[in-house]
């Protein structure tokens, strides 16, 4: 470690100090999964930070080359185990768009309304976990919430975490008879209880004063990044695929869908963001079961018992709660594909620590990492 002088600003001006590097990780509460951080320190400031990825990497693109098209969803969607249904909807659509297929109207907007309701689930899980981290027990709340929601989606599925619920050409089978009832009640339920939570997040003095002002991403280096989600959104980066580039059914829901943004690209912000996209999510829910009440028919669409995809290769790609998801196709015209590419987006929102983390204060580390919205899994695939 190079000796060097404390600057302007530290505690004590030409004292002479060494450059600490420490270890964050990769096992660490805080890191959601096997993250490592190689930080170096002057003091108590950051002077850099390398995120270590590759502690999880399971070769699931490996793995896809030699299974078919309706094993790789198994693959698929458990490399984000939040929104477990947002990985293996984005597969489908791309094989389904090789293929040329048609997917039924109301298979469409069932879809539509799982992948809303996937994406409260994953929201959930941060607003409750998130202040946690920071010392702030209250907001644990919103797990009663993501329970709610939780049981209608087992209920469709059979699921809680891997809910294999998407099939090419559809879903897996028609929901149970008054089911979009008790969706509706669970829908309801949450948005009467989340102004509780709401209240908790934004008017706590202590998780107020650790996330405002606290490693801000600008837009410009967003864009760098190839960030996403509800990361880029609070940087000031108004891109949501379901608007931009609509796809299932979003774009007849042009008129309740709401992109959320803010300008600050701080901690708290970009929790803002996360919050108010909850009210979002929930609002495209309620729009999806008044279509559903009015569009019946079948599901799915009946394939040979052997699927193979033409030669060639296409790009899908989808919005899941923390960002661009894309899928790359390759195939040769065999049962398998030749190659299926993913772009997860935990993998970009965690490679701009490198840019934010530098000149904050150590103990504002976990604030910020918790604040990129990440999974590891999503990072390694």
């Amino acid at each position: 470690m190079a000796e060097v002088t404390v600057g302007v600003g530290d505690a004590a001006p030409g004292l002479p100090t060494a450059d600490v590097v420490l270890n964050i990780g990769p096992q660490h509460p805080s890191t959601h999964g096997v993250l490592r951080l190689r930080v170096v320190l002057d003091g108590e400031q950051i002077r850099s930070a390398d995120p270590i990825v590759g502690y999880m990497h399971r070769g699931a693109e490996k793995l896809f080359e030699v299974r078919d098209y309706r094993q790789i969803l198994v693959l698929a969607n458990r490399h984000d185990w939040l929104s477990a249904f947002s990985n293996e909807l984005g597969v489908a659509l791309a094989v389904e768009r090789m293929l040329g297929l048609e997917v039924p109207a109301r298979a469409t907007w069932l879809r539509t309304l799982l992948a809303e309701l996937n994406r409260i689930l994953s929201h959930l899980m941060f607003l409750g976990s998130y202040p946690l981290e920071l010392g702030n027990g209250s907001p644990a709340y919103a797990f009663r919430e993501r329970e709610t929601i939780q049981a209608v989606m087992e209920e469709a599925s059979g699921g809680r975490m891997h809910f294999m619920f998407n099939r090419v050409g559809g879903i897996k089978d028609e929901v149970p008879a008054g089911w979009t009832g008790r969706v509706r009640q669970a829908v309801s339920d949450v948005r009467r209880r989340m102004p509780d939570l709401d209240l908790l997040i934004r008017t706590d003095e202590t998780f107020v004063a650790r996330t405002t002002g606290v490693g801000v991403l600008g837009r410009e280096s967003a864009v760098q990044y190839g960030v996403s989600g509800p990361v880029a959104r609070a940087s000031g980066l108004d891109l949501d695929l379901r608007r931009d580039e609509p796809y299932l059914a979003y774009g007849e829901l042009g008129g309740v869908l709401r992109v959320v943004t803010r300008t600050v690209g701080d901690c708290h912000a970009r929790f803002e963001c996360l919050l108010d996209q909850v009210y979002v999510s929930l609002d495209l829910a309620d729009a999806c079961l008044d279509r559903l009440a009015t569009v019946s028919g079948p599901v799915n669409v009946r394939l040979p018992k052997t699927v193979k995809a033409p030669e060639g290769h296409i790009y899908a790609w989808t919005e899941s709660p923390l960002g661009i998801n894309g899928y790359y196709l390759v195939s040769r015209g065999e049962k398998t594909p030749w190659r299926l590419k993913l772009r997860s987006a935990s993998y970009n929102n965690v490679q701009a620590l490198g840019d934010v983390l530098p000149g904050a204060r150590l103990a504002d580390l976990v604030a910020i990492l918790g604040s990129m919205f990440f999974i590891v899994g999503d990072i390694d695939r």
